[in-house]
């Protein structure tokens, strides 16, 4: 450890590379919320995953569990199917549903 590491913080200096890095940080943003909600609520964020498949699914045109194998394929599946057909319609803009 050098001196400097004495005084410079650096934990909050955040620069994405490019925008795969700046997705996969907000994913990862995203998961680490999610976990702390299944901390008080087990329940309440398996209904937030659930939705946040569903919304994929739409984004993806009905595509999502494609990009999915094994045991996500599965969580997905269950989620999919509970939303039922309308699951798969294309997602309208935001602000024009």
């Amino acid at each position: 450890m050098t001196t400097i590491d004495h005084f410079v913080d650096d934990s909050d200096i955040d620069v994405a590379i490019d925008d795969r890095d700046e997705g996969e940080r907000r994913a990862l943003e995203l998961a680490d919320r999610i976990r702390m909600v299944a901390v008080h609520d087990p329940g309440h964020a398996q209904r937030l995953v659930d939705e946040l498949i569903v919304q994929l699914d739409r984004a993806l045109g009905g595509t999502f569990r494609e990009y999915l194998d094994g045991p996500t394929r599965d969580v997905a599946d269950r989620a999919l199917n509970g939303a039922g057909k309308e699951s798969s319609a294309v997602i309208s803009p935001a602000g024009n549903s």
